[in-house]
């Protein structure tokens, strides 16, 4: 049985419009491993039943917003002070980037499925970028939240980042191992488990046959603003002056927790290195049981590091910039946000692009309007009606409750009559 074009990509981007639900809910541990999965699962269910080319609609369309989002996401992590919020937005970045991964992963298939592949011998690399991003994500996002966990009960509940500092040497555990973290996220190159999971993202967003440099500059810039707002949350948190006294001092059952997924931050990375860092398909090999055979398209070695030399410069230069701005020179950052140009883009970006504000106009605003003139239930009166009828109905029917047999009588004749003058007009 073969299903319309219209169904399959309108199922396939049903449940990418599954995945926006995470904007809501950015923190919840399981969604996005369950949204990964079921649109992992899309063109297994798909390829035998439609054309290649549905699917790779859906994929081009998921590829094409993952790389936006990438870029969407992160400014806002950069304006944002509350240092879990900043770790939410990133949180959404990086989920764009695993949605790049699966969209490209998709194409690919859909294009080899139309030159006659099977499903099992198709590539499926972009599926298996996806998911190890997601895999070393889990490690160093959840040491940056509880890190962050930490900080915020060591400085008596306080979110804002620029109300603290100075914690480095205060908390001398946990600024080691959340800047463990922190150089994951921002892909540190070579030590880092985000390294080598990002950049195999943006390999295939690049030298896959649906790849495109548009899509691979998305991820790069987006590479960049990660670096930039992480290690601004790391200077302006744990260098400078106290800002706070002390309140909570973590124990082993806070650290202990910490130093683990550290390590896990670091060593994550040596399970899938590329064949320009020793060729170690660990990682894939694992996930050989649900993709079948993992099959890589490898340009010219040279071309992949050169790729890998200028994801890992951009890397370092968000890091560098966050220096500058925020460690070294954190009034020339106070000046161009003071600035009207400065100050203009940080409201827009803190507002969510504006989204906020159409989601108010659009959605909030025509619903208070609608409760405002359903503040006297006026929908309820067709049913407030129907009540009224029923009490009325009972107060006549009690009246001939009387309890004066002689009246029951008469009217058990009057019924007599009534019921057989009925069946003889009925003849």
């Amino acid at each position: 049985m073969r299903l319309h074009r219209e169904a399959v990509v309108g199922v396939a981007l049903l449940e990418l419009l599954e995945g926006v639900g995470v904007r809501l809910e950015v923190d919840r541990g399981d969604e996005p491993a369950d949204l990964l999965l079921q649109g992992g699962q899309l063109v297994n269910v798909f390829s035998g039943e439609v054309h290649s080319a549905d699917v790779a609609i859906a994929g081009g369309v998921i590829a094409g917003i993952g790389g936006f989002t990438a870029i969407f996401a992160a400014p806002m992590a950069v304006v944002n002070v509350d240092i879990k919020r900043v770790l939410a937005f990133s949180t959404i970045s990086q989920l764009a980037y695993m949605f790049l991964g699966l969209g490209v992963g998709a194409f690919v298939m859909a294009s080899e499925l139309s030159n006659g592949g099977v499903y099992g011998d198709l590539n499926s690399a972009g599926y298996s970028a996806a998911l190890y991003h997601l895999y070393n994500h889990a490690f160093f996002k959840a040491l940056l939240f509880r890190g962050a966990g930490v900080v915020i009960l060591a400085q008596h509940e306080e979110h804002d980042m620029f109300k603290m500092g100075g914690l480095r040497k205060k908390l001398p555990s946990t600024f080691w191992t959340f800047l463990i973290g922190s150089a994951s996220l921002s892909a540190l190159p070579l030590v880092t488990a985000g390294f080598y999971s990002k950049d195999l993202i943006l390999w295939q967003a690049w030298s896959s046959p649906s790849g495109s440099a548009v899509l691979w500059a998305a991820g790069l810039l987006g590479a960049f603003i990660t670096s930039l707002y992480t290690f601004r949350m790391v200077f302006v948190t744990f260098f400078g002056e106290a800002k706070k006294e002390m309140g909570h001092i973590p124990g082993a059952k806070m650290i202990v927790p910490l130093v683990v997924l550290a390590v896990l931050s670091i060593i994550g990375g040596f399970i899938e290195l590329p064949d320009t860092l020793g060729n170690l398909p660990l990682f894939s090999g694992f996930l050989q049981p649900v993709f079948h055979e993992q099959v890589v398209q490898h340009a010219e070695a040279a071309t992949e590091r050169i790729f890998q030399v200028i994801a890992s410069l951009v890397s370092l230069a968000g890091i560098f910039a966050a220096y500058l701005f925020f460690f070294r020179s954190p009034q020339s950052a106070d000046k161009l946000a003071q600035s009207d140009a400065g100050a203009a883009l940080s409201r827009f970006w803190f507002s969510g692009w504006g989204f906020d504000w159409i989601y108010e106009k659009v959605l909030i605003n025509p619903f208070l309007w609608i409760a405002r003139i359903n503040k006297n239930d006026v929908i309820d009166s067709g049913y407030t009606a129907i009540a009224h009828a029923n009490r009325a109905a009972h107060s006549l029917l009690s009246k001939t409750q009387t309890g004066n047999i002689r009246w029951y009588a008469m009217g058990i004749a009057v019924g007599a009559v009534v019921f057989l003058g009925i069946i003889v007009a009925l003849r």
